[in-house]
């Protein structure tokens, strides 16, 4: 069991401690209370088995007696795993009483909202927060035809893939990934996913990439798409709607039975796709990035 001196917090009788190998049954059965909206902290823990130093961070449990009853991803992505919000402010004081190295904070509304009450004087502006996006996911067919396009990509996409990700992600995040000498490490990213079987495009037929996706974590459960994009030249045409279906097709054969992501709310024509594809909205999530 980790050595890490359990504190007190302010809600009294339950614990906080740090997280390790020991715990980490406790915690996928945590995480298995809403394996769908717990997707991200479930993969993070079964790929690095609470150990810190494959983390990149922390995951901290709140405990009752022996019973873990919240846990919270502290690293990059500061991700709380069902927690109410005298857990989140239980969190907040083990976070304060370090050097904030969060890049994102993400996660159900309440809780972000919880652990923002606490910390935000002190953790300063976020540079964005998005407060009530809706979660949304698919457990069944796509409701519309799948594109029949869209595929998997290889490493000889690199060339057309990796631009469009630049793109995607600039537009989406507001930075450049490749800002501070990023290039390399979202290079070996996107080559990652290509590797793993959870980029999936289309291309045109000059080889410019109109549609794609990618899976950004993924459990027995439940995989997380992230980066959806469509050439802007190409919006407006239907490629999402089909192009979704398409990942949600091949993720549900090949990767993960049920399928989510979350849209920021002002978004309409990527809500209005998602709907007809057959995604339904499950949670409302926040992020805050700095």
């Amino acid at each position: 069991m980790v050595t890490e001196q359990e504190t007190g917090n302010r809600a009294g009788s339950a614990q906080v401690r740090l997280l390790g190998p020991d715990d980490r049954d406790q915690f996928l059965a945590l995480t298995a209370r809403n394996p769908v909206v717990n997707v991200f902290a479930d993969y993070r823990a079964r790929i690095t088995n609470l150990e810190p130093r494959w983390l990149g961070g922390e995951v901290w449990g709140r405990f009752e007696g022996s019973t873990l009853v919240a846990g919270c991803h502290m690293g990059a992505n500061l991700v709380p795993v069902e927690c109410t919000g005298d857990d989140m402010a239980a969190f907040a004081d083990r976070a304060l009483t370090r050097v904030r190295s969060t890049a994102t904070i993400v996660g159900p509304h309440e809780p972000v909202a919880a652990f923002w009450e606490v910390v935000g004087d002190r953790w300063g502006t976020p540079r964005e927060a998005r407060w009530r996006q809706p979660h949304l996911q698919i457990d069944d067919d796509p409701a519309v035809r799948p594109d029949p396009h869209v595929r998997l990509t290889t490493r000889d996409d690199l060339p057309a893939l990796y631009p469009a990700c630049v793109a995607m992600y600039t537009e989406e995040v507001g930075v450049s990934p490749e800002a501070g000498g990023g290039k390399d490490y979202y290079r070996t990213r996107v080559q990652q996913l290509i590797s793993r079987g959870w980029s999936f495009a289309r291309f045109d037929d000059h080889g410019r990439v109109v549609f794609k996706a990618e899976v950004a974590c993924a459990t027995p459960y439940a995989a997380q798409v992230q980066g959806v994009y469509v050439d802007p030249e190409r919006r407006g045409e239907g490629l999402a709607v089909g192009g979704m279906a398409a990942v949600v097709q091949m993720v549900r054969q090949r990767i993960a039975p049920a399928v989510s992501l979350y849209v920021n709310e002002w978004n309409s024509p990527a809500r209005a796709a998602y709907a007809r594809v057959g995604f339904t909205e499950s949670a409302r999530f926040s992020t805050l990035m700095f």
